[in-house]
C-alpha cells in the first residue's frame, strides 16, 4: 500500500509538479534574457535614448513649472480660502457653487500677488543694475589708471622684485597679443553662438515658466481629485500596510519640504530688507542692488551668506574701500542676527539634521544638481534621513532594543543571553543597569499591552 502511494506521488511530482517547475524556471530564463537583450541595446545606443529622455522632459518643462508653482502657492490659497473668502462665500444658498467661488477666487489672489511681487523685484533690480553697470563702466577705468600709475612708480624703483614684476607683466603683454592675433576671432564667433543660444533658450524657458503659471492654476483648482487618483493608484498597487506607509512618508515630506522653503523665502525676505534698510542708513552705493542679491542668496543654506556677501562686498568696494569694509562688518553683523534671531524664529529644527549633515546634503546637492541642489539638497536630504530612520527604528523595535542614538554611545557589545547593555567600563556599567532594568519593564509592559 505504502509503494502505491510513493509511486503516485512521484506521478504526481512528474506531472503537475514538474510542469510548475520548468514554467517557473522558463519565466525567469525568459526575463534574464529580456534584461540581457535591453542592456545590450541601451550600451550601443545610449546617446540616442539620452536625447529622447532629454526631448521628453523638456517637452515636459511647463508641466514641471505648473507643479512646482502650484505646490508653492498651495499654502497661501489655503490662508485665503479660509480666512479671507470663506466667510464672503458662507451665506450663499448653492454651497456648491459657493466652494467653487471660494477657491476661483483665492487662486486668483495667490497667483496675482505672486506676479505683482516678480514684478516689482524685476522693477527694482533692473534700472539698478543698468545703473551700476553704466557707474562701473565710467568709474572702473579711473581706478585701473591709478593702479597703473602707482605701478609704473614703484617699478621705477629698480629693486629686484619690481624688475620681476615687470618680466611678468612683458610676458603677460606677449602672451595677450599673441592671443589677440590667433585666437581673439575664433573666440568670438563661439561667443557669439553661445549668445545666440542663451537668448533663445532664455525666451523658451520665460515662455514655458508663463504656461507653468497656467497649469498651476488648474493644478490647484482640481488638487483634491489628484490627491484622489494618487491614494486610490496606491491602494489599488500595494497592501495596505505598504500604502499607509507611504502616504506617511508623502505626508511627512509634505511637512519638511513646505516648513524649509517657506521659512527660507520668508527668511531671505526679512533679510533682503534688513539690509536695504541697512545699507540706505550707512549710506552704501547700490543699496537695492546689493540687499537682492544678500537676499536672494540667502535661500542657500549655510553658505549663502557668504555667496552674496563676497561679490555685494567687491561691488561696493571698487566705489568706496572704505565703505567696503564698513559693508562686511555690516553683513557679518546681519548674519549673525539671522543664525541667532530670526532662522531660529522661523526655520526652527523643520528638517532634523545636525550641522554635518546640512553641509553634506548642500555640497551633496549642489554637485549632483548645480544651484537647484544647492537650494533644494537639505529637505531632500532630510527626507531621506526620516525615511532611513523610520527603517532602522522599526527593524531596532523588532529586536526589542531602544531606537534612541544616545542609548548606543557607551555600548561596548550586548549579551545574546539576557538581553543586556554592557558597557566599556565597570562604573559606567553600574550606572546604567537601572536602564537595563527599566528597559526590561518597559517591553514587558509593551508586550503585555499588545497582548490585551
Amino acid at each position: 500500500m505504502s509503494d502505491l502511494n510513493h509511486e503516485s506521488n512521484e506521478e504526481k511530482w512528474t506531472g503537475a509538479h514538474k510542469y510548475d517547475f520548468i514554467k517557473k524556471y522558463a519565466f525567469l530564463l525568459f526575463w534574464l534574457v529580456l534584461a540581457v537583450v535591453v542592456a545590450v541595446y541601451i550600451i550601443f545606443n545610449g546617446g540616442s535614448i539620452i536625447a529622447a529622455i532629454s526631448g521628453f522632459f523638456s517637452a515636459l518643462q511647463p508641466i514641471i513649472f505648473g507643479i512646482i508653482f502650484a505646490y508653492l502657492l498651495n499654502p497661501s490659497v489655503k490662508f485665503y480660502e479660509k480666512h479671507i473668502f470663506a466667510p464672503l462665500t458662507a451665506k450663499m444658498k448653492n454651497q456648491d457653487r459657493a466652494k467653487g467661488l471660494n477657491r476661483g477666487l483665492a487662486i486668483t489672489l495667490s497667483v496675482l500677488i505672486f506676479l505683482a511681487i516678480i514684478v516689482v523685484l524685476l522693477n527694482m533690480i533692473i534700472p539698478e543694475l543698468y545703473n551700476s553697470i553704466l557707474y562701473l563702466i565710467t568709474y572702473v577705468p579711473g581706478q585701473l589708471t591709478k593702479v597703473t600709475d602707482w605701478f609704473h612708480n614703484y617699478l621705477s624703483s629698480g629693486d629686484n622684485l619690481s624688475q620681476l614684476i615687470q618680466m611678468g607683466i612683458d610676458n603677460f603683454s606677449t602672451h595677450f597679443q599673441t592671443w589677440l592675433q590667433t585666437e581673439l576671432l575664433s573666440t568670438v564667433n563661439t561667443t557669439v553662438s553661445s549668445v545666440t543660444v542663451g537668448v533663445i533658450e532664455v525666451v523658451k524657458t520665460f515662455f514655458n515658466l508663463f504656461i507653468g503659471i497656467i497649469v498651476s492654476i488648474y493644478v490647484l483648482a482640481s488638487k483634491e481629485s489628484f490627491i484622489g487618483q494618487v491614494k486610490k493608484t496606491f491602494f489599488s498597487l500595494l497592501k495596505t500596510e505598504k500604502a499607509n506607509l507611504i502616504l506617511k512618508t508623502m505626508r511627512k515630506s509634505n511637512e519638511i519640504f513646505i516648513g524649509f522653503v517657506c521659512g527660507k523665502i520668508m527668511e531671505s525676505a526679512i533679510i533682503g530688507v534688513l539690509c536695504f534698510i541697512g545699507s540706505s542708513i550707512l549710506q552704501m552705493p547700490y543699496a537695492m542692488l546689493v540687499s537682492v542679491i544678500v537676499g536672494v542668496t540667502f535661500l542657500v543654506p549655510f553658505f549663502g551668506p557668504y555667496l552674496g556677501a563676497i561679490p555685494s562686498i567687491l561691488l561696493i568696494a571698487l566705489a568706496d574701500p572704505f565703505k567696503g569694509i564698513t559693508f562686511a562688518i555690516f553683513i557679518i553683523v546681519l548674519q549673525q542676527v539671522q543664525c541667532n534671531l530670526i532662522s531660529p524664529k522661523i526655520l526652527g529644527d523643520s528638517t532634523g539634521l545636525s550641522p554635518f549633515w546640512v553641509v553634506f546634503s548642500i555640497l551633496a546637492g549642489g554637485a549632483l544638481f548645480g544651484f537647484i541642489g544647492l537650494l533644494m539638497g537639505v529637505p531632500t536630504f532630510a527626507v531621506i534621513y526620516y525615511i532611513i530612520g523610520q527603517v532602522i527604528n522599526h527593524r531596532l523595535r523588532k529586536k526589542d532594543l531602544p531606537t534612541t542614538s544616545e542609548s548606543y554611545v557607551d555600548i561596548e557589545f550586548i549579551d545574546t543571553e539576557t538581553g543586556d547593555f554592557d558597557y566599556y567600563t565597570d562604573e559606567e556599567k553600574a550606572a546604567n543597569s537601572v536602564f537595563n532594568k527599566m528597559f526590561k519593564k518597559n517591553k514587558k509592559s509593551e508586550k503585555k499591552d499588545d497582548k490585551s
